[in-house]
């Protein structure tokens, strides 16, 4: 089993893990808004420490590619890159839609015995925050099959209709609070955030299956583009 150091600053927590052999080994996170570019790399270097003190030859790096917020998946992604780069090891690119929808197969299974009492089938859900009523979303089956590939989505009562007449919707994600009143047949999951604790059995089986990506040309994956916003005049 390979020894990887995973990297998320997707959202507005940002953590760092080092993990083998089906443990986490040491992790770091906060989730306190606006810190990755102040955190994340005192998170690496102590995941990077814990590695050296205990002799351990790091095999690959893991990061969020998105979507997410466009400054963190830079700042996680280009730390990502230098250290694949410098090491000389391979870099692994995960979503952090699958990454959240791990995060709660393996962490809430309370919630599929309810999901499940209907005779449906469970379908996943994670959504991200991108502003007013839109969020970033995907549906996944509990194998992380897609049933809606990973899109920017404006939510309104005829969101996932087709998902909605194939099961039940587990909704999770800082942007599922919009949704609440427009898909009232879902079920909801609080506080579920990507973390990098949470990555390891997505990059244990990309590093299973050799699917890296490549360290000079690797890009986020916003999913829409970037939309700046003027700033207020406070003497206006």
């Amino acid at each position: 089993m390979a020894t990887i150091l995973n990297i998320d600053t997707s959202t507005t927590a940002c953590s760092a893990a080092l993990t083998a052999d089906g443990l986490v080994l040491a992790h770091y996170e906060t989730f306190e808004p606006q810190q990755h570019a102040a955190l994340i790399s005192d998170y690496i270097k102590a995941c990077l420490d814990h590695a050296a003190d205990h002799d351990m030859k790091l095999d690959a790096v893991a990061v969020t590619l998105g979507p997410g917020s466009y400054t963190g998946l830079r700042i996680g992604l280009s730390e990502a890159k230098g250290l694949a780069y410098a090491l000389g090891i391979p870099l692994i690119g995960l979503s952090t839609l699958e990454v959240m929808a791990t995060g709660v197969m393996f962490g809430h299974p309370e919630i599929f015995d309810e999901a499940e009492a209907d005779g449906r089938e469970v379908l996943l859900t994670p959504m991200i925050d991108a502003r007013r009523m839109e969020v970033f979303t995907a549906v996944y089956t509990l194998g992380l099959e897609p049933v809606m590939e990973p899109a920017p989505l404006i939510l309104s009562p005829e969101s996932y209709e087709q998902e909605r007449e194939r099961g039940r919707l587990v909704i999770f994600g800082d942007g599922s609070d919009k949704a609440r009143e427009l898909l009232p047949d879902a079920l909801w999951i609080e506080g579920i955030v990507p973390l990098a604790t949470e990555m390891q059995a997505l990059a244990d089986r990309a590093w299973a299956r050799r699917d890296f990506v490549d360290t000079a040309y690797a890009t986020p994956m916003y999913l829409k583009e970037f939309q700046a916003s003027t700033p207020r005049n406070p003497l206006a």
